[in-house]
């Protein structure tokens, strides 16, 4: 009977470290999902309230699934070029 238990504990903390370790990328990819829709949103409202000092900025980021997970992964600089190309665009 103990050895049964050890064997179903076993198989148990394997099956835990198996789910662990499927679940890490998707998690993973929500997180920085959400941070960079956080990115972009102070972004925007920085961008919205230059006018109050007087620069005049008619510009906003688009808060989409594709530019917050590119806000997530790149952090800065991946806001800065999402800035870029959409002034150019």
């Amino acid at each position: 009977m103990n050895g049964q238990y050890l064997i179903y504990g076993l198989i148990g903390i394997a099956a835990l470290f198996l789910v662990v370790k499927l679940l890490k990328w998707p998690i993973k990819i929500l997180v920085n999902g959400i941070l960079g829709v956080v990115i972009l949103y102070l972004t925007n409202f920085v961008i919205a309230h230059l006018s109050l000092i007087g620069i005049n900025v008619n510009f906003a980021l688009a808060i989409n699934p594709i530019t917050a997970l590119i806000a997530g992964f790149f952090g800065i600089p991946g806001v800065i070029v999402l800035i870029i190309i959409g002034l150019f665009l």
